[in-house]
């Protein structure tokens, strides 16, 4: 018998702070058919609230360092604001969302990062993810909604990167669904030239994919994010896509498709 359909979505921060871009995403989210689960981060807005507070935003390798201060910035930021917020705008159109942490219903649970080459402070590397739990809510034909914060079942909350948030949710759930995952941006997709938005690299492999590394086409931040794509299909996921929101209700727009 053939898995359900499901459709898991990751919207960057670019996209949560402009609402302009935030509306087409709603726009196209809702001619999604079947169930569905949006993961978002949020990473300008909390950045400028730390610059706020005179908290100066540190990142290594694409990636946030989360000391003490920065995580009850991050936690109030992603948990609070922009979940709430993506939240109420689903419900106006009738989506029956709910917003989630990582600590809600003990959905994914994480450890502390662990020190090799850099500390990351307070990041959080996932461990698991409650299938059953977000199972049941998408059987009440609820949406779910992650913010990027997880939880060592200790007591201690933990900063996640919602791409790599994203990608175990969606290897997860392919245990009972035919899972297909977006990562929903600024930009038409992975780019051969940055300043050129028709430069979409279409179709990317793990081969290509480093040939694309070592020629500096993909850099910084893109390479974790391609990184836990590709770690998505080997752990089960479908397909994966990245590219602007349009592609959520028509993916034969350029884009770019991973594949093994």
């Amino acid at each position: 018998m053939a898995k359900e359909k499901l459709t898991i979505v990751k919207i960057g921060g670019d996209i949560v702070d402009n609402d302009v871009l935030l509306a087409s995403f709603f726009q196209h989210i809702e001619e999604v058919n079947g169930p569905k689960i949006i993961v978002h981060g949020g990473g300008n807005r909390a950045s400028a609230l730390q610059k706020e507070l005179g908290i100066e935003p540190k990142k290594i390798d694409g990636r946030r360092v989360t000391d003490a201060a920065t995580l009850e910035v991050v936690t109030m930021v992603y948990a609070g604001l922009l979940n709430k917020k993506l939240v109420s705008k689903l419900q106006a159109l009738g989506d029956n969302a709910i917003g989630l942490s990582g600590a809600d219903g003990d959905v994914i649970r994480a450890h502390k990062r662990i020190v090799k080459t850099v500390d990351y402070g307070f990041a959080g590397d996932i461990d698991q993810v409650n299938v059953r739990f977000i199972h049941d809510l998408l059987l009440t034909k609820k949406t779910p909604v992650f913010s990027p914060i997880t939880h060592d079942g200790k007591g201690q909350l933990l900063n996640t990167n919602a791409d790599t948030l994203a990608a175990r949710i969606a290897s997860a759930m392919s245990l009972k669904y035919d899972t297909e995952l977006f990562y929903c941006f600024t930009k038409s997709g992975v780019l051969r030239d940055v300043n050129d938005d028709n430069s979409v690299v279409e179709d990317i492999n793990v081969h290509n994919y480093l040939q694309l590394k070592q020629e500096g086409v993909i850099t910084d931040g893109m390479i974790p994010k391609l990184d836990t794509a590709f770690e998505a299909l080997t752990g089960g996921v479908s397909q994966v896509h990245l590219g602007l929101v349009d592609i959520l209700s028509n993916t034969t727009l350029k884009h770019t498709t991973l594949c093994l």
